[in-house]
């Protein structure tokens, strides 16, 4: 049995924070790697309209490109409502909102766990304190000291 792998989640993390910030609609994601052989996290999200489901594609291919992760395969059959991205241990699901109904992939798959969207979205604890830190020690660093004004003696 294949076992999940940290850096495929790693990528799931990267691609929601991708959807979510493209408008992608009812984003889920299901782990599946004990129920199947050849990928280890589905990720399913609705677009709008052809066009947003373009663009939502367009932005994931970007982010699969730069985490270093090859593109295996793609059906983007035009004006089908139905997008399919698949990044080996990433299988992506980009629906039209009556194909995504139609189809109900999340039903075929019900025995698999679903991953909390808002987990995989939120910065760690950790990550966010050391950006802080960081902003404060630049803000610092950049902070101009002045020089105490002179005093003059006054004659009299």
């Amino acid at each position: 049995m294949k076992t999940s792998r940290p850096d495929s989640l790693a990528l799931v993390k990267l691609c929601c924070r991708a959807l979510e910030d493209k408008k992608a609609g009812d984003l889920r994601v299901l782990d599946v790697h004990e129920q199947s052989s050849i990928t280890d996290y589905l990720v399913v999200a609705t677009g709008t309209s052809d066009p947003h489901l373009r663009a939502l594609r367009v932005e994931l291919e970007k982010v699969i490109d730069a985490a270093g992760t090859r593109i295996l395969g793609m059906d983007a059959a035009r004006e089908s409502g139905w997008l399919v991205i698949d990044a080996f241990d990433v299988m992506f699901h980009l629906f039209l909102p009556d194909q995504r109904q139609k189809y109900g992939l999340e039903n075929l798959w019900k025995d698999a766990a679903e991953l909390p969207v808002a987990k995989l979205l939120a910065t760690p604890k950790a990550a966010a304190k050391k950006k802080t830190a960081a902003k404060k020690t630049a803000a610092k660093k950049t902070t101009v000291k002045k020089k105490p004004a002179s005093k003059k003696k006054k004659s009299g």
